[in-house]
């Protein structure tokens, strides 16, 4: 869908067209943004404005100058100031933060996925970085950014105990499945999985911390080997095609489950911003517990940051204290981030890559590592948020926890692994590359 909107420039005289294609799109979709008819090496700022479910203003901007012929492309030409510089198609999304005077420690999640997220672009004359909602834009277009493409079914789990919702791609299937869980932030997380669907693949977004449904005294092996088999039993997907994500916590569950289970045997799996240092081979509560006795090793950084890094440093040699990941049987795709400051995902790489050559399944393992990349890589477009307010599982306690990282990297790192996620889960889950299915807005 194409949308151009006019409005005549009382100050100008110009009557700027600003297109934004597509309009309606999933989250990982890149769009094009151009603004025609304006003066040749015209100045002007382009913004965006988001209003989150939280009631919270999100903006990003960016400084141009229209060329010869008084067009500004967003694709090709650089940004000079603003929250991003430089030729950056989708900065205008990425580097959005929340307006001057919000509150602090804010994170922007999707938490209804039947909604899209509803951004507002908008083209101003002359180089602006304050007091948008003061000024009346030259043209304004509403887009719409989705992770449910048309067709995809939500599908509420409440099954032996296990609580989750299970996203079905378009058609009859069956479709490869994914096992999706997230951090130790707790509750339950749709959207990753709502986007994974999008993509061709059934995915259980697991909820395994709900302190109100879930006891972490009762979660523990069965209650992530039920749901695997709540996914692996649905007729709509391949039984013998799942592979599990973890972000964080869940990727050392995933790393657990995949290296001990008798019932877990996916074909591939992917850990975001994990470790094997944290065994969940026991309950969550006794894992809980011993992870509480490492709490004193938590640092407070100038801004009352929390830094959680060290509370698994360092990696410890005694085999005991860890996954044994010489066990592993499928592909293993790790995504670090160079300046993680909530967990030492780097130095757990490689001590897993050492393990694994030890054992003899090395050729198992692949490592994307990106450089100023912060803990938290989600989707692509997504802001990158350095710091966030957060609640301690262990103690129940509010932080500002500092996950690391700076907005440009982050980005970058965002969008190069979420490509790779998806290629090596087709390469793995879909007997050939062009079967896999990709629903579109």
């Amino acid at each position: 869908m194409l949308a151009d909107v006019r409005t005549l420039s009382i100050e100008t005289g110009t009557c700027p067209i600003l297109s934004v294609h597509p309009t309606r799109g999933l989250v990982d979709e890149k769009f094009q943004i151009v603004v025609m008819s304006l003066l040749p090496n015209q100045e002007v700022t382009l913004h965006s404005i988001h209003l989150s479910e939280d009631k919270d203003f999100w903006e990003a901007f960016g400084h141009y100058k229209s060329d010869e012929h008084g067009t500004v492309t967003v694709a090709k030409d650089e940004s000079l100031g603003g929250t991003y510089e430089g030729t950056e198609p989708m900065g205008l999304l990425w580097s959005m933060r929340p307006v001057p005077g919000s509150r602090s420690g804010l994170r922007l999640r999707k938490r209804d996925i039947l909604t899209p997220i509803v951004v507002h672009i908008s083209v101003y004359d002359g180089y602006l970085n304050q007091g948008f909602n003061q000024k009346t834009a030259l043209a304004t277009i509403v887009t719409e950014r989705w992770y449910m493409a048309p067709g995809v079914q939500r599908v509420d789990i409440r099954e032996n105990g296990v609580r989750g919702t299970l996203f079905l791609p378009p058609g009859p299937g069956p479709y490869p499945g994914v096992l999706d869980l997230w951090g130790g932030g707790g509750g339950l997380v749709e959207y990753r999985s709502a986007l994974l669907a999008s993509h061709g693949f059934a995915s259980l977004a697991l909820e395994y911390l709900a302190p109100d449904e879930l006891k972490t005294t009762d979660v523990d092996s069965t209650y992530f080997e039920e749901a695997y088999q709540i996914l692996q039993n649905n007729p709509k997907v391949q039984r013998n095609r799942l592979a599990m994500l973890g972000l964080s916590f869940g990727s050392a569950i995933t790393l657990t489950m995949v290296a001990y289970s008798k019932v877990i045997k996916p074909q591939c799996c992917v850990c975001i911003s994990g470790s094997h240092v944290v065994p969940v081979d026991k309950s969550l509560f006794e894992v809980f517990e011993v992870i509480k006795k490492n709490m004193s090793k938590i640092r407070v950084n100038e801004d009352n940051h929390v830094i959680q890094r060290d509370l698994i440093l360092p990696i410890p040699s005694d085999p005991t204290l860890k996954i044994d990941v010489g066990r592993i049987k499928c592909p293993v795709l790790l995504v670090n981030a160079g300046d993680d400051q909530n967990w030492p995902t780097v130095e757990s790489a490689e001590d897993m890559e050492m393990m694994m050559e030890i054992a003899g399944n090395r050729h198992l393992l692949e490592v994307l590592t990106y450089p100023g990349a912060g803990h938290l890589i989600e989707p692509p477009y997504t802001p990158h948020f350095r710091s966030t307010n957060f609640i301690l599982q262990e103690i129940k306690k509010k932080v500002v926890m500092l996950w690391g990282g700076q907005t440009k990297p982050h980005a970058y790192a965002q969008e190069d692994a979420w490509e790779k996620i998806l290629s090596f889960l087709q390469k793995h889950l879909y007997f050939s590359s062009n079967s896999a299915v990709k629903a579109k807005l």
